[in-house]
Formats: C-alpha cells, structure tokens, sequence
C-alpha cells in the first residue's frame, strides 16, 4: 500500500452525507493525524464545514489527478450518480489504491466495475448503520461502531487488500463480514430494505383510515412509533434502493403479503392456536437477536421514569443528568401508554449514557424503567 508524507494514508470520498461523513469521522477519530482526508461533494458548504471541523485535509474541487493519492477511495454518493463517478475516478486510481462504495445494493455496482474492467480493485462495502436524519451535520464517528460492515470483494482482488481492508474495519469498531454480492442484495432486501416499505405503508394506511379530527395520529403508541420511525428516512434514497433491488424485494414482499393473507384467515376464523404460535415463535425469534448492533433499523437507547405530575419535573430530571455531563437525545411524556411503564421517556445516544443515566437518576430515588 503506498503512503503519503510522513507515512500517513491517503482517504479519499466522494460525497459527504451521512456514511460517507461519519466514516471520514471515525477515520479521523481512530488515525487522528496520521490520517490524510480528500474529498469532493457536489455542496460545498459540506466540504467548507467538513473543513472547519478538522475531518478533512484537502477539498477536491472535481474528481481529478488529486484522488490519485488515496489508498482508500469511498464512492459514498447517491446511486445514481455511481455510473458517472466511476468513469471519472477510474482515470486517477493509483496502482495499489482500493476503491470501496457504501451503498445497500451491490449487484449492480459490481457489474458496472466488471464493464468498466476496475475488478482488480474494487471491494463493495456496506455498513450496517444509519439513521432517519441524513446529511455531514448528522454524521457520527460512532455511526458505525459494532455494527457489521459487509465486504463483498469481486473475484479478482488481491487477499492482501482484503485483508488491509478488513483490518481498517476492525480499527474504526466496525465488523467486517465478507458475502458474495448476491447474497448480501438478498439479505439486505429481508432486514433492511423490505421493513422500510412495510413501516412506510403501515404509516400510509393509518393516515389514510384515520377520521378528519386525527385520532389515530394523536393517540399514537410507542409501539407504532417504534415500528414506523424508519419511515422519516430519506425518500429518495429508498426510492432508488427499491429500484436498485427490485427483484429481491419483490420476492419478499410476495413471501410477506402470503403470510399476511394467512393470518388474515386465522383472525377472520378465531385460530387461536395459529395467533399464539405467530406471536410466540416471533417473540423467541425477536428476543434471541444480539442488541449490540446499531444497524439500519437502529438499536434505541431509551429509560421510563415514573414522576408525579407537578410544575418543573422534567427541567430537575434534565438538570440532574446536565450536570452529570450525560446528553439526551429526547424527552418527553408518554401520552399513550401501551407497552411502558414510567411517564417519561427518555432516549439517549448511546448504550453508556443510558446507564449512566440509570444510576444516576435511582441514586436520586427515581423509579426507572428500561426498555
């Protein structure tokens, strides 16, 4: 791998937005100065604060002769504009540079690496994070921090850069995991990509069977707020994902509308063996999943705290956890209280903040609930 002055290495992105800047982040955070940032992006106030911030070292103006000092290159912009950019970028990758992408589909890029004959160094990689706020002012350099991070390296990728870029994975906290490319547009469609068109519909149906005054919107439980919250995600990025991964899509929304009409049936014939066993095996199934994971329909980090209904509760509440140096995310009261215990909930960051809350909050006598 070639290196820059003073043995650093050379990062290259392309886009600016939310995983393209929380990698650049992290990067930053684990590399610190032994770490060059090159970057372009079609806003220029994200390259400017992106600047100032300390993330990046060099603004590329345009995809040039500069990039062809990295020995890491992210594709991190929209799908869409990929085709363009690997014609451009194709013509400044230097001998030992690895160019990676970001995005959640990848059979498609790789065809395009094939046509473009770029197989000798091209690594698809996609991180399992995210969130519903997009763009370099929400980016993170924890966003993707014990969060697997899919590998799907073409055929003709040197073991070494495999392995160079699995162990950049692992410094940044990540996890890497290698699939076939294939596999990964699959997998992807089942726990990413199929839920945000279930939450997304889920919300268009309540909003279209609700009455003029809104009842179903103000009554709205935390358990159909958990379930929808990926539905404020980008438009168009899911947009472009469903029509990226059609197909895979389409064969799980068929397996899932086929299991919706047989519980339908079940409901509609009072089947209450089959409506125990579709809870039962869903709870097993649900609760045997690893929490560490702050993946695309990402973990929340939230407490409960019973409080009595007085003037100032919750500016103490704030107070208390202020002056102990833990931030909150949100605050609020629980309106509707379907599945909490505790009138106010409270979300956090991150899993350390929440139990520091935890303590916190108990050693001032406060009844905590944790979800």
């Amino acid at each position: 791998m070639t290196q820059t002055a003073k043995n650093k290495t050379c990062f290259g992105f392309i886009g600016l937005g939310l995983i393209g800047g929380s990698i650049a982040k992290s990067i930053k955070r684990v590399f610190q100065n032994n770490a060059t940032i090159i970057a372009y992006d079609i806003n220029q106030d994200t390259l400017s604060s992106a600047k100032e911030e300390g993330v990046i070292d060099i603004i590329s103006p345009q995809i040039d002769k500069t990039f062809t000092a990295c020995d890491f290159l992210f594709l991190c912009a929209p799908v869409s504009f990929n085709d363009q950019n690997l014609l451009f970028v194709r013509d400044y990758l230097s001998a030992d540079c690895i160019l990676t992408d970001v995005g959640s589909v990848k059979t498609n890029i790789h065809e395009q690496i094939r046509q473009l004959q770029l197989e000798h160094c091209f690594i698809g990689g996609h991180p399992m994070a995210g969130s519903e706020k997009t763009g370099f002012a929400n980016a993170s350099d924890r966003l993707i921090e014990n969060t697997y991070y899919i590998l799907t390296p073409t055929d003709s990728v040197p073991e070494a850069s495999v392995n160079s870029y699995k162990d950049l994975v692992t410094k940044l906290g990540a996890i890497p995991l290698i699939l076939d490319c294939k596999e990964h547009d699959y997998v992807t469609a089942a726990v990413s990509h199929l839920p945000h068109i279930i939450a997304a519909s889920l919300v268009n149906l309540v909003q279209a069977s609700d009455n003029r005054e809104g009842i179903m919107k103000m009554i709205a439980a935390g358990g159909f707020k958990d379930i929808t919250r990926i539905a404020s995600s980008s438009s168009t990025m899911w947009q472009q994902i469903s029509l990226e991964n059609g197909t895979h899509i389409h064969s799980l929304l068929e397996k899932y509308i086929s299991s919706l009409q047989k519980i339908n049936i079940e409901v509609q014939t009072k089947d209450a063996d089959a409506l125990f066993a579709l809870f039962d095996s869903a709870r097993n199934y649900r609760d045997s999943f690893v929490e560490a994971s702050r993946g695309p329909i990402k973990r929340i980090f939230s407490l409960y705290v019973d409080i009595p209904d007085v003037t100032g509760v919750i500016a103490t509440i704030a107070t208390i956890l202020a002056s102990h140096q833990i931030n909150i995310r949100n605050i609020g009261i629980i309106n509707n209280r379907e599945f909490e215990e505790g009138a106010l909930r409270i979300d956090f960051n991150d899993e350390e903040s929440l139990q520091q809350a935890i303590i916190t909050l108990q050693k001032h006598n406060y009844k905590i609930f944790k979800k």
